[in-house]
């Protein structure tokens, strides 16, 4: 799944970039209010992690154009821990969720997750798909009966997991490479094919369906 992270501190917004990854996610970094309401108003993330003190465009500002458009995009703004008022006028604005500075990266990993869980057509805390379970803390496969344990690479976790979150939607190309790859990768459609591939290899060639001329379509019942 693809973040956005507006934060004009730079060194920090460099080690949440990196926990970010850590966790599994495509994640761009911008560092002021106008990029940041640019990227989130054209490209379609999953969720948004906005600063509210930032140059040229105030955060507040950002997440209020944004709803005004119908941007329904997450947001969890980040606000200094005795900023009530910011975080009151936040949440007012449509913002989802709120962090107060400073915070531990491990909180931003499980409020996101919280967020996207919310946001997707699946809000089960634990994925499934057949006998397996998508083990999002280690980015692996798991089966609890057997005890067995299958290892996925970053870009196949990151496309299952959309994957699973979407089930029974029929998901093109362009939209799954949208979402697990952040805006400087070089997004090419047809690698997409080679990471189904590898996941049919994993998961049983019927589990995901090819929709010819649409996309893929998850069958976790398959």
């Amino acid at each position: 799944m693809r973040l956005l992270l507006v934060e004009d501190d730079a060194a920090l917004g460099e080690r949440l970039r990196g926990r970010l990854a850590q966790a599994g996610y495509a994640v761009d970094l911008v560092a002021d209010g106008i990029d940041g309401a640019h990227l989130g108003a054209t490209e379609p993330y999953d969720a948004v992690i906005l600063d509210l003190g930032l140059p040229r465009k105030p955060g507040l500002a950002v997440l209020r154009d944004w709803r005004a458009a119908g941007n329904t995009v997450p947001v969890l703004i980040l606000t200094a821990r005795d900023g009530w008022a910011e975080r009151v006028e936040g949440l007012q604005a449509g913002a989802d969720d709120y962090l107060g500075k400073p915070f531990h990266g491990e909180e931003l990993v499980a409020r996101i997750q919280a967020l996207l869980r919310r946001a997707a057509p699946v809000h089960a805390p634990q994925l499934r798909v057949g006998d397996w379970r998508l083990d999002e803390a280690r980015q692996c496969l798991v089966d609890d009966r057997r005890g067995q344990q299958q290892a996925l690479t970053g870009t196949e976790f990151r496309l299952l997991r959309y994957f699973l979150r979407h089930p029974g939607e029929v998901l093109s190309k362009t939209r799954l490479s949208e979402h697990v790859y952040d805006y400087d990768s070089e997004r090419d459609s047809n690698v997409i094919e080679v990471y189904v591939k590898r996941l049919r290899a994993l998961l049983g060639p019927d589990r995901i369906e090819t929709r010819r001329g649409q996309g893929y379509l998850l069958r976790p019942d398959a």
